[in-house]
This record gives C-alpha cells, structure tokens and sequence, in this order.
C-alpha cells in the first residue's frame, strides 16, 4: 500500500528573468510548503512547467526538492513524455536518484489508442518496478482521454497506484 499522504501540491517551478530555473527559490518553497502541511509533492507535472524545462532541469529540480523536504515530504517526479522511451529513461533515472514516485502523462500529440496508452504505461512500469506510479490524464493538453477501461486494465500492474 502506498501512502502519499492527505495533502499533495504540485509545486510550480520558479524561474529567474533569463528563463533559468531559479533553484535556490525552489528549495526555500519546498521547505515552506513541507514545515505547513504538504505531504507529498509532484515536482514537474504540467504546473511546474515541465515543458518548458530539459530533462537536465527536472533531475537538478528533484534533487534539490528531495534535499530540501527529506524527512518531512515525499517527491513524485513528472517524468511523462510521449516517447515511451524517453519516458522510461527519465523514471529510471529519478528512481536512482531517490523520488518516492513517479507521475506519467498520456502521450501527447501521437494520439495513441487506448491499447498504446496501455502498452506505453504497463512499459513504464515494468522498466522502474520498485517506483509508484500515478497516471496523469490531461485530455486538453494530449489530445486524448485515458478511458477508464483503461485505467481498470493498468490498475493490475503492481505499480501503478492510482491516477
């Protein structure tokens, strides 16, 4: 059984005027956030402005959250991408790094069918075992709506824990 706790916040991504990630804001708002009541947080979802940020960004950004909040909070780190790939590159390497779970978005822009959805998810899955993961259904953003037919089929992979 996995507990993330009662209160998850998808933390923002704060950035300085030349469009860098400004990190050490990042790290006093996690603190703030964790000493006042957030359990959990998910760290580069689409309200931390994942897109807008490199792969580089988001492993220094988990890093400095995980710092910042160890002890008090967990981290569930975005680490979606419409490239199955990608996806499972970006999940086995926060898991190195000490996330406690991992956020995983219907693929964009390829407009997969539920049995891609499916395939994509279950492989991400089985690529980082030990990881929680929650499916994160956007359907103004990717274009497609994870059925929950679906989400029934995904919800017999042992990781996979809510979404």
């Amino acid at each position: 059984m996995v507990d993330f706790g009662k209160v998850i916040t998808a933390m923002v991504t704060p950035f300085k005027e030349d469009g860098s990630v400004n990190y050490d804001v990042a790290e006093k708002l996690a603190a703030y956030l964790a000493d006042n009541g957030t359990d959990t947080f998910v760290v580069c979802g689409t309200t931390g402005e994942s897109p807008s940020m490199t792969w580089d960004e988001e492993y220094q950004l988990f890093q400095v959250v995980l710092q910042a909040v160890s002890g008090k909070a967990q981290v569930i780190a975005g680490c979606g991408s419409n490239s199955t790939k990608e996806a499972i590159a970006a999940t086995q390497k926060a898991a190195k790094i000490g996330v406690h779970g991992s956020l995983q978005v219907v693929p964009y822009y390829n407009k997969p069918p539920q049995a891609g959805i499916y395939c994509h998810m279950k492989a991400i899955a089985e690529a980082a075992p030990e990881l929680p993961l929650l499916l994160y259904n956007i359907p103004g953003r990717t274009g497609q709506t994870l059925q929950p037919e679906t989400v029934a089929r995904l919800a017999e992979v042992e990781n996979i824990v809510g979404s």
